[in-house]
């Protein structure tokens, strides 16, 4: 049997822009997705701790550095600029590597730069 269990998360950033013209998805920052293990193109959820919306998308890169976090297309809808969100990814794995797996977790300080990156300790 397999499980789907939560592989990383980019825990607080802040939108930087939203854009509802964009064709879709969710433009973040090639920092944060690297920490976190994101790769391009990859589904992600997108959890809005200001209005509870939650929606799935997937990612685009942005610049380096940049702290960016975009929202495009329908997902702008979801989110404004100066929202707080949290960028969830997840993936299937076997019962017996959900039990030593650990997801990354990827802390925020201002400007959406790395702070911290830890992984969960249960």
């Amino acid at each position: 049997m397999e499980l789907t269990i939560l592989k990383s998360k980019i825990h607080t950033v802040k939108v930087t822009e939203a854009n509802v013209e964009y064709n879709g998805s969710i433009t973040v920052d090639a920092d944060l997705l690297d920490a976190a293990q994101i790769k391009k193109y990859e589904q992600v959820y997108v959890n809005n701790a200001i209005n509870g919306s939650r929606i799935m998308t997937y990612v685009i890169p942005g610049k380096r550095g940049s702290g960016e976090v975009c929202m495009n297309g329908g997902a702008a809808l979801h989110a404004k600029v100066g929202d707080t969100v949290h960028i969830l990814s997840f993936f299937s794995v076997t019962e017996e590597q959900a039990d030593n797996y650990q997801p990354v977790l990827v802390f925020t300080k201002g400007n959406n730069q790395i702070d911290k990156i830890d992984k969960y300790n249960y």
